[in-house]
């Protein structure tokens, strides 16, 4: 009688921790979702500037609320490797250039200039850290995919 009065209680016990937890972490969910609505709905134009100077290579993006998405939602600098960010960077170059080249399959609006990414540069962290994001950003504004990826923050 004594070990099932017990075990209900920790059943118990181990329900409301779950459902306390599942509230936590929806909320969360939630003020991000709300967080990423606003970056996509901004109507003036940030500008980003990706670059390395001593490669002589720059990217300028000009997209409403992606300076806003960078700083407020995407995982932070260092989460990431260098090597992760460049073979997905990689990835998501050779396919955004493939439709650029596509026009009547894609939208020219949305591919307009193909980008000149050589997976054999070392672009640096930086670099490659803005463009990944970049490409996660234009990726869930648009409902896009660039790869078998599923773009996640």
């Amino acid at each position: 009688m004594l070990i099932k009065s017990f075990l209900k209680i920790i059943v118990l016990f181990i329900v409301i921790t779950l459902s306390i937890g599942s509230c936590t972490s929806n909320k969360q969910a939630v003020d991000l979702a709300d967080k990423e609505k606003m970056a996509f709905n901004q109507k003036e134009g940030d500008t980003i500037t990706i670059a390395n100077d001593s490669l002589e290579y720059d990217i300028i993006i000009i997209e409403p609320g992606f300076n806003f998405w960078l700083r407020s939602i995407a995982k932070p600098r260092q989460y990431y490797s260098k090597f992760f960010l460049e073979n997905r960077n990689d990835i998501y170059v050779r396919e955004w250039n493939n439709r650029v080249l596509q026009p009547q399959r894609f939208d020219p609006n949305l591919y307009e200039l193909q980008i000149n990414y050589d997976s054999n540069t070392d672009y640096g962290y930086e670099v490659n850290y803005k463009l990944y994001n970049y490409f996660i950003y234009f990726q869930r504004k648009y409902k896009q995919r660039l790869g078998p990826f599923v773009p996640r923050i």
